[in-house]
């Protein structure tokens, strides 16, 4: 092959141009990315030659090299890993098919200060070379090609990389960053060993530079011919846990998750039984950005006896703790698993049960510790995750309980942080019910007509205002033996609310109101499923409920939203008999239908529902004020 110029992919422009004119905080986040790379295409060739001991050549012991020549002004990262051919350079190195690319250039084009920590979280680190260097040459040759397969690539960062055909001895790649005159102080021996100790002191492979001394002739620092290692090259998660500080563990969570911010808590632990693996488990302190991105793979990296098998394991964890970062390393495994043996494997059931369990008994240690800082960072991370978290009492029978036990809402009482053993222990006497309400957002919940008794009353209601509320209601019906009730159902009994002249009172109301009522069912007959005269009411006139069985309005609002049909149901219009409003639609013959459908319109709007037929509205009530 004869040197060949090719042109980027558009994302990949954009992106070069981005790293080279805008990030500038943490540049030696570089160096982290190009060795994790490295390390990673070592683990690939372990793996490959599983089936194939071939690829090993005759360098069987897997290594990192990091050299730097002060005078040439280059950093070289050489690895002894898989390799790339010419058209796997060409594919890995010029174009982008991960997902969160255009979430990655939205971030760095916002107003947010622009932070290299943020190329790793997208698998585009490679291009973190040129935060620094304005040349990058790749010299390549995968495992098991002939010598003269060998692969160099070499870009300006700009618009174009160039190919070409080399002999090359050795199996593996070597990282040829060409630095800025600027970026000198990368160029010493002390600084990339501090940076490596820094972010990769865990990986377990060997990563090795030369070993200096002085010379007092020169008056200077000269290289040997020795080689030494200079991180642990130590699995961080196969060491004692007495061996490790919190920063270490700090340190590794920030490498595996590309988070810049410590993690809200982990755990680590070897497990031994009828399956023996160990787990180290993080809780990120934020939701990553991708989280809802249903492209976007979830799950723990699996290792077999400490052997790398696949990122993103989603066997290993369940959908709902998709957030959960860390290492699980079985000693069961075949190192051969596959994806589709994950999801089969016995041993692997057990992981998943056993690492389920960790990471609840986790957050429940924050949740019910008697510390406050201890709640108040489990309140920081339902903030993030709770939304997450609800999907597990559909998806995880088995912790039910312990789930809803870590739920978190806000009250009538509280605008956060009130969890169902809360709100039991402050039950009414005689109240056999837990109260709940959806709506969309906090300020609609608490401005809810269905809560006036219950405010009346002194009877505190639940507002959940997450989009996943209305379905963790389909599968959550109690706690510890109440039973949860929407103020929204027609079916709630308001009569138990009621002391015995309120009820004495109600029911003179109704039986007075019963004209009026039947003219309002009348002129109201293709809207509304019933009407009916209600004691929920206190300064509102009317309010929609849902009838027992059928779907709630804020549900068929958020199917529509999502581009879904709805089931076609009516909902009950329910009357406030004492109202002024009510009371003069009662002998206002004349312009009774108008104020019938301006009470049901307004009822509609109040629970957060859009008119049909707005214009509709606008000339009643245009007309009612025209008067």
């Amino acid at each position: 092959m004869t040197k060949q110029t090719h042109a980027f992919q558009a994302e990949v422009k954009q992106i070069l141009h981005l790293v080279t004119h805008s990030l500038y905080s943490n540049k030696e986040i570089f160096l982290r990315e190009l060795v994790s790379n490295a390390s990673d295409a070592c683990d690939k060739l372990r793996f490959e030659a599983l089936d194939n001991n071939a690829l090993f050549e005759d360098q069987p012991n897997l290594e990192v090299r990091v050299l730097f020549d002060a005078e040439a002004k280059t950093i070289t990262i050489r690895d002894n890993g898989i390799g790339m051919s010419a058209e796997e350079a060409a594919s890995h190195l010029g174009t982008i098919a991960k997902s969160g690319t255009r979430e990655f250039m939205a971030k760095l084009e916002g107003d947010q200060k622009k932070d290299a920590n943020l190329i790793g979280q997208f698998g585009v680190g490679f291009y973190s070379g040129f935060i620094v260097a304005d040349r990058i040459t790749v010299e390549t040759r995968r495992a098991g090609a002939p010598s003269d397969q060998g692969v160099r690539w070499s870009s300006e960062g700009t618009g174009e990389y160039e190919l070409e055909a080399i002999t090359r001895a050795t199996r593996g790649t070597d990282v040829i960053l060409h630095l800025r005159d600027e970026e000198a102080e990368f160029l010493n021996t002390w600084k990339l060993k501090s940076i490596i100790g820094k972010y990769s002191d865990h990986i377990s492979l060997p990563i090795l530079m030369q070993k200096e001394e002085w010379d007092a002739e020169a008056s200077k620092q000269v290289k040997k011919d020795e080689w030494e290692t200079v991180n642990k090259a130590a699995a961080l998660w196969a060491r004692s846990k007495s061996d490790i500080t919190d920063a270490e563990y700090q340190e590794f969570y920030k490498q595996i998750s590309y988070d810049s911010e410590a993690p809200l808590a982990y755990t680590h632990n070897r497990v031994e039984g009828r399956s023996e693996y160990t787990q180290l488990l993080y809780v990120p302190a934020k939701a990553p950005m991708d989280m809802w991105n249903r492209d976007k793979r979830g799950g723990v990296k699996l290792y077999v006896k400490r052997v790398f098998i696949m990122d993103d394991a989603e066997a290993l964890m369940p959908v709902y703790l998709r957030f959960v970062k860390g290492v699980i390393d079985s000693a069961d495994l075949p190192l051969n698993v596959s994806r589709e043996l994950l999801q089969e494997s016995r041993d692997v059931k057990a992981i998943r049960e056993g690492s389920t369990k960790r990471v609840l008994g986790m957050l429940e240690s924050l949740a019910d510790s008697d510390d406050a800082q201890e709640r108040a960072r489990y309140l920081k991370f339902w903030g993030e995750f709770g939304a997450v978290l609800k999907e597990g009492i559909g998806e995880d029978f088995a912790n039910r309980e312990r789930l809803a036990k870590l739920f978190r809402f806000a009250s009538t009482h509280a605008d956060e942080g009130v969890s169902f053993a809360d709100y039991v222990s402050r039950m009414k006497e005689g109240q056999e019910a837990i109260y709940v309400i959806t709506a969309d957002s906090l300020a609609a919940a608490k401005a809810s007509p269905q809560l006036e008794i219950f405010k009346k009353k002194g009877i505190e209601v639940l507002l959940l205002v997450d989009r996943v509320d209305e379905w963790m209601l389909s599968h959550l019906y109690e706690f510890e033996g109440k039973e949860l009730q929407s103020v929204a159902k027609g079916g709630v009994d308001l009569d138990k609310l009621l002391d015995d002249d309120e009820k004495k009172q109600a029911e003179a109301v109704a039986e007075s109101f019963k004209p009026t009522l039947d003219k309002l069912k009348a002129a109201l007959a293709d809207r509304a499923k019933d009407v009916r005269v209600t004691t929920r009411l206190v300064d509102s006139p009317a309010c929609l409920v849902t009838d027992e069985g059928d779907m709630s309005g804020h549900l068929a609002r958020m199917l529509k939203q999502a581009g879904q049909t709805a089931p076609k149901t009516q909902p009950i219009l329910e009357v406030n008999a004492e109202h002024a409003l009510v009371k003069r639609m009662a002998g206002d013959d004349s312009r009774f239908d108008d104020l019938a459908h301006i009470l049901f319109d307004q009822a509609l709007l109040a629970e957060g529902g859009q008119l049909e037929d707005p214009a509709a509205y606008v000339a009643r009530v245009t007309k009612l004020l025209s008067a």
